[in-house]
């Protein structure tokens, strides 16, 4: 029998490779024919690790140097955190299997064990997400926001040192790492909306590589691949990403699809948020024309003039 081998694309992080691996085992695990590899690839967002990534600009920052890799083939795959992919991808790849969602919610882990309701009057917050920070500031605006980089684990580090009160991670990320038990409280979406593709997995690929889709194809799950595609098409009508504070999140039951989206000043005082449901084979239309009737709401202003 012939091995066919599969070189993965990962970032370093453990919580990458920890994704990275869970896609090599269920592949090992449907195919008795190939040999899975994983390459570690350092991307900008890796090397830039004492400046919010807001600062930074740009998009893709998690992923550009794994897709360079991708097109000249030195990797037949890329596994990607959904919420980090761009709206635009380079011609000749694609976005070809959506893994099924993991708690797509934030997670709140206090130093003293507080839920969000609880915590101190002027509690320190740390998060470098804008999403995150100007919604808690709408729900609570006594609250001090502080930047927070690095990996899950420097991240509980600084808080186990008294840097916070406490901190805002994705429950997904926690959870796949074997940390749920740090949990403090997953904050509902009616306060803290998700971001696009949040808890989602991506395999990208090479368009024209049928075979590696053939491999992979059985790890698609459809209910998650309608809601992120939704999602990242009112983020795309947005013209916005994961370091603007834009929230999408999707539920599909049957098949229809619900879709929520919501604009915030940085500051948590004007959001604009609306809803729309409709059939999944119109995910992506659904998302544009949320997108589009939000940048009329007003979101529009406060995009243009984000960082003025």
């Amino acid at each position: 029998m012939k091995l066919h081998k599969i070189v993965i694309g990962s970032r370093g992080s453990q919580l990458a490779l920890w994704q990275a691996n869970w896609v090599k085992s269920e592949l090992e695990r449907l195919h008795n024919n190939v040999n899975v590899n994983i390459r570690i690839i350092a991307t900008s967002g890796d090397k830039i690790q004492d400046v919010p990534l807001a600062k930074i600009g740009g998009k893709g920052l998690f992923v550009k140097e794994i897709e360079e890799a991708l097109l000249v083939k030195e990797i037949d795959i890329a596994i990607h955190s959904m919420k980090d992919v761009p709206m635009k991808l380079p011609e000749e790849l694609q976005i070809s299997v959506i893994t099924k969602r993991e708690n797509p919610l934030d997670a709140l882990i206090s130093k003293n064990g507080e839920k969000l309701d609880d915590l101190p009057l002027g509690s320190t917050i740390g998060t470098s997400s804008l999403r995150r920070s100007s919604q808690l500031l709408k729900y609570r605006g006594d609250l001090k926001i502080d930047a927070l980089r690095g990996n899950i684990d420097t991240r509980l580090k600084k808080l186990d040192e008294g840097k916070y009160g406490a901190i805002l991670l994705a429950a997904a990320g926690l959870n796949r790492l074997g940390w749920a038990n740090r949990i403090t409280e997953e904050v509902s979406h009616e306060i803290l909306l998700p971001a696009m593709g949040q808890g989602a997995l991506g395999i990208e690929t090479r368009r024209d590589d049928i075979q590696i889709y053939n491999f992979i194809s059985d790890l698609d799950h459809a209910r998650t691949h309608f809601a992120v595609n939704a999602e990242r098409a009112l983020v795309g009508a947005l013209d916005g990403g994961c370091q603007i504070p834009i929230g999408a999140y999707a539920t599909v039951d049957g098949r229809l699809i619900s879709l929520r989206g919501l604009v915030a000043s940085l500051d948590g005082k004007t959001i604009y948020k609306l809803d729309k449901t409709g059939s999944v084979g119109e995910a992506i239309k659904i998302g544009q024309e949320l997108g589009a009737e939000l940048l009329k709401m007003g979101a529009d202003y406060i995009l243009k003039n984000l960082f003025q």
